[in-house]
C-alpha cells in the first residue's frame, strides 16, 4: 500500500479528556482515521526534537539494527538513522505455540532518528531544511520533549522548558509548510499525526504525573488533541543491555510492568487507527497490520494482491475463541470458526484463513 498522504484536520467536538495507562496519556485525536487513508504496512515513525532531549538514546535502546551516535552536543546525528523494531505482542507467542508453528513473524515498525531541530530550522539554521525534509517521509512524528533535570547534559536553550521546546518545533513545522509553493502536491508537516514523548528520569517513571514538566506537556497535548507517552530513554537504554530474563525484575523495581516501547507503539497504532490480525498454521504464525475498517478482501490484499483479487471467503475466529479451542480445527468443531464474506470488517485480533481463486 502507498504511504499515508495527509490527514484532514477536524474540529474538536468535545473537550478532550485524558486517560492514564501505565505511562500513556490518551487525548481525543484531531486526526481522522478513515479506511480511505492509505498507510504502508511497513509503518514508519520519525523521532524528532531539540538537540540533547534523548532522541538518539531512545533510538539506540529500542532499535536493534543500527546505532545512532549519542553525544552531548547539537547535531551529532546528521543523517537519519533507521531501524526496524518488532511490535511486542504476546498473542503471537500464544498462537505460535498452539499451532506448533515453525516460526513466528511479528508486525514491525520502522523508527527514524532525525537530527535535532533548532529555532530557525525552516530557514536553514542547523541544517534544518535537510532535517525537515526527512520528516516528510514518515507516517507519524514522535516529538521527544525533555522532562528531566541533569546539569551534565546541556540544553540547547540553556534551561528545561517543555512549553518553549514544543513551540519551537511546532513553529518550525508550520514555517516549513508556509515556505512551500506547491502545497497541493505535499503532505504538510503540520498535518502529520503526532505523539509527544515525555522523556523523564528513572525516578519519575512510575508516577510521571508528579513531574511538573510532564504535567505541562500533558496540558499542551490535551489542548492540541495529541497523544502523550511518558518514557525514560535512560531506562530503555539500561533494559537493552540486560538479558531478557532480568528485564521484568528490573522494571518491577522501578514500579512499572513493561518497557516504554510497548506504550509508544500502542499509542502510534491508536493514533493512526491501525489494527492487527493473525494468520496461524504449522509453517508460521504471523501478525499483520491493517487500517481500522478494512474489509476481509482488503486485509487479504496486505498479504498479496492475488488474495484480494481472487477472494472467496475468510475463515475467521477471534483470538480468545482460538485460544479457548486450542486450534483452528477445534474452533471449527466448536462452531466458533465463521465463514466471512467480502463485506466483513476485520476486527482486532482476528485469526484468519483466506480462501481465494485466481
Amino acid at each position: 500500500m502507498a504511504r499515508m498522504a495527509c490527514h484532514h484536520l477536524l474540529p474538536a467536538l468535545s473537550v478532550p479528556s485524558s486517560r492514564h495507562y501505565a505511562g500513556a496519556f490518551h487525548f481525543q485525536s484531531r486526526f481522522s482515521s478513515s479506511s480511505a487513508s492509505k498507510i504502508s504496512m511497513s509503518l514508519k515513525a520519525g523521532i524528532v526534537g531539540l538537540p540533547n532531549v534523548g532522541k538518539s538514546t531512545l533510538f539506540n535502546a529500542v532499535v536493534e539494527n543500527g546505532k545512532a551516535q549519542a553525544a552531548n552536543f547539537p547535531f551529532c546525528t546528521i543523517e537519519p538513522n533507521v531501524g526496524i523494531v518488532a511490535v511486542p505482542d504476546q498473542r503471537l507467542t500464544v498462537l505460535s505455540h498452539l499451532s506448533k508453528s515453525q516460526r513466528s513473524v511479528p508486525a514491525s515498525i520502522e523508527f527514524v532518528d532525525i537530527a535535532g531541530l533548532v529555532k530557525g530550522a525552516s530557514q536553514g539554521e542547523g541544517l534544518g531544511n535537510k532535517f525537515l525534509s526527512h520528516i516528510r517521509e514518515v507516517d507519524s512524528i514522535l516529538q521527544v520533549v525533555r522532562c528531566f533535570e541533569d546539569n551534565d547534559i546541556v540544553h540547547v536553550n540553556g534551561k528545561i522548558d517543555p512549553r518553549s521546546d514544543i513551540e519551537v518545533i511546532n513553529l518550525e513545522l508550520i514555517f516549513s509548510d508556509l515556505e512551500q509553493e506547491a502545497l497541493k502536491h505535499l503532505c504538510l508537516l503540520t498535518m502529520k499525526p503526532l505523539i509527544y514523548v515525555a522523556n523523564v528520569a528513572e525516578s519519575d517513571l512510575a508516577e510521571p504525573r508528579n513531574n511538573p514538566h510532564v504535567r505541562e506537556v500533558m496540558t499542551l497535548a490535551s489542548d492540541l488533541q495529541s497523544e502523550l507517552v511518558a518514557i525514560s530513554a535512560q531506562v530503555e537504554s539500561e533494559l537493552s543491555e540486560l538479558p531478557p530474563e532480568e528485564r521484568s525484575e528490573f522494571l518491577g523495581s522501578l514500579g512499572v510492568s513493561e518497557s516504554g516501547l510497548g506504550n509508544l507503539i500502542r499509542a502510534t497504532y491508536r493514533l493512526l487507527g491501525l489494527r492487527t490480525y493473525f494468520t496461524s498454521g504449522e509453517k508460521e504464525t504471523k501478525a499483520w497490520t491493517i487500517q481500522a475498517g478494512m474489509t476481509a478482501p482488503q486485509a487479504a490484499g496486505v498479504i498479496h494482491s492475488d488474495f484480494e483479487r481472487g477472494f472467496i471467503r475468510a475463515e475467521t475466529v477471534s483470538y480468545d475463541d482460538f485460544v479457548a479451542a486450542g486450534s483452528l480445527a477445534a474452533a471449527r468443531e466448536r462452531g466458533v470458526l465463521r465463514s466471512e464474506g467480502k463485506d466483513y470488517i476485520v476486527q482486532e485480533g482476528d485469526v484468519m484463513l483466506f480462501r481465494f481463486n485466481v
